[in-house]
């Protein structure tokens, strides 16, 4: 007869090969964020340095006390750059790990540290200056591949190529006007990315557990230490907002969106069928068995990395949605979202900035394709309201018809015989064929923001002014 003891080799099979000494091994897999959250040292050891400084001139630690704390976390620092120091997964995250070795460099003095601060303000710290930090950077990409594109626009302010809606040509444009396309979407994403900055500019140190401390601490003083505008102003949404991290992720889903939109013209200019572009061996690849092949492979895979911020975003809107105020350990999940979307986005980037200063222009091949498709009707639409005088919805019915007709003599608008248009409407004149080429097109083009060159410089100029 069987006991209702579960021995030691059934209860290891329960929990599995990788958890085999049972609910502790278990536990420690699913609490400890050492892996990922070690990114954070430097953010750690920074806050700590200015928070014992402002115990210290509080009063509320030693000066001597601080000083060895201050010396402590430099070494401790040095040691982690060095990759000299030996992080531990029993000591849970990177706070644990730092206050540890602190111990065991200065001794008791390292236990005052902790004072009037919990891990909650402290992560809340650490994670804002980091996400801060990569704010800044993505700033500074954005900043180049805006230069990127202002270079491409003014060498090709006067290109003609096929401008597409639904994907079918529609009325020609400057591949320069283009360009500048591109220019305004990532300046809006840098526009995000700086209001980003100002929202998150607030530093939470000092909020302790959720409720503040009754210690005389200086949370201006540490603020500005930090280089945070002013401290946040509620110690419970203090420790509770992951906002600032969200928000990072939304201007990264945003902006990896437009790279993603790019990539796709990108391939599909580079194929055979456009010809409009063509990259270097440097930014793509062949084929195994297809000697003629060359793939664009890093805009595609630009393209890709878009899933992968997507999903991040989603994965910590999710997180956070259901949490009551104020810490829950489910928060310990937001990092390794952050840190993987920071990652694929600064490749993205940089990998389509190379891309843009990279690729060769077949001015000739987009200049052909911008006459096709009868890109140019518009145009005589637009003639036969200004010189005939017709409304618009007429002009666009004759318009119409003589597109019909150059297409059953296979022919442009622009080779139809005079007396041809005029059976059409008698007031067409020879002039009308001023307007019919796509150069001449483009050139009229001259409202504000539109893709005349003489427009597209005045947009450079703006964008060179403020970038």
């Amino acid at each position: 007869m069987a006991d209702d003891t579960t021995d030691t080799k059934s209860s290891n099979q329960m929990w599995g090969g990788r958890f085999a000494s049972g609910p502790d091994a278990i536990m420690e897999e699913i609490n400890a964020s050492i892996g990922f959250d070690k990114k954070l040292f430097a953010q750690d050891i920074r806050g700590s340095i200015a928070h014992a400084t402002m115990l210290a001139h509080q009063g509320i630690i030693s000066t001597d006390d601080k000083d060895k704390i201050v010396h402590g976390l430099n070494t401790i620092l040095s040691e982690i750059e060095s990759g000299n120091f030996e992080f531990s997964r029993q000591l849970e995250d990177i706070h644990m790990n730092i206050e540890a070795r602190l111990a065991t460099l200065i001794g008791p003095a390292a236990g005052r540290l902790h004072t009037a601060r919990s891990r909650n303000d402290q992560v809340a710290l650490d994670f804002r200056l980091w996400v801060k930090e990569e704010l800044q950077k993505t700033e500074q990409m954005l900043t180049g591949l805006i230069a990127a594109f202002l270079d491409r626009a003014e060498e090709h302010a006067e290109s003609v190529m096929p401008g597409f809606t639904h994907l079918q040509t529609a009325q020609p444009v400057t591949f320069g006007h283009h360009c500048m396309a591109y220019v305004e979407m990532f300046g809006r994403d840098r526009a995000r990315v700086r209001h980003a900055i100002e929202h998150l500019d607030e530093s939470p140190i000092g909020a302790a557990a959720l409720a503040g401390t009754g210690y005389p601490i200086d949370r201006h003083m540490t603020a500005k230490a930090l280089g945070f505008r002013e401290p946040t102003r509620n110690s419970i949404d203090t420790v509770s907002d992951r906002d600032f991290a969200i928000e990072f992720l939304s201007i990264a889903a945003i902006a990896g969106m437009h790279l993603s939109r790019l990539a796709e013209e990108i391939v599909i200019w580079s194929t055979p069928q456009f010809g409009f572009v063509r990259l270097s061996d440097a930014f793509s690849t062949g084929s195994s068995i297809m000697p003629q092949k060359k793939n664009p492979d890093a805009a595609e895979l630009v393209r890709a990395k878009t899933g992968r911020i997507n999903g991040s975003l989603v994965a910590l809107l999710t997180i956070m949605k259901g949490l009551p105020l104020a810490y829950s350990k489910d928060m310990q999940e937001d990092k390794e979202q952050v840190f993987d979307a920071a990652e694929s986005l600064e490749l993205a980037i940089a990998a389509m900035t190379g891309m843009v200063r990279d690729m060769t222009v077949n001015t000739a091949r987009m200049k052909a394709a911008a006459g096709s498709g009868y890109s140019t009707a518009t145009d005589l639409a637009d003639w036969l309201v200004r010189e005939a005088g017709l409304p618009f919805r007429d002009a666009h019915h004759v318009t119409g018809r003589a597109v019909a007709l150059a297409e059953s003599k296979g022919c442009d608008l622009a080779e139809l015989p005079l007396s041809d248009l005029q059976a059409i409407h008698a007031a067409i004149t020879d002039k009308v064929y001023d307007v019919l080429t796509v150069e001449a097109s483009v050139a009229s083009r001259k409202s504000f923001g539109g893709t005349a060159p003489s427009e597209v410089r005045k947009q450079i100029a703006f964008w060179r002014a403020r970038n």
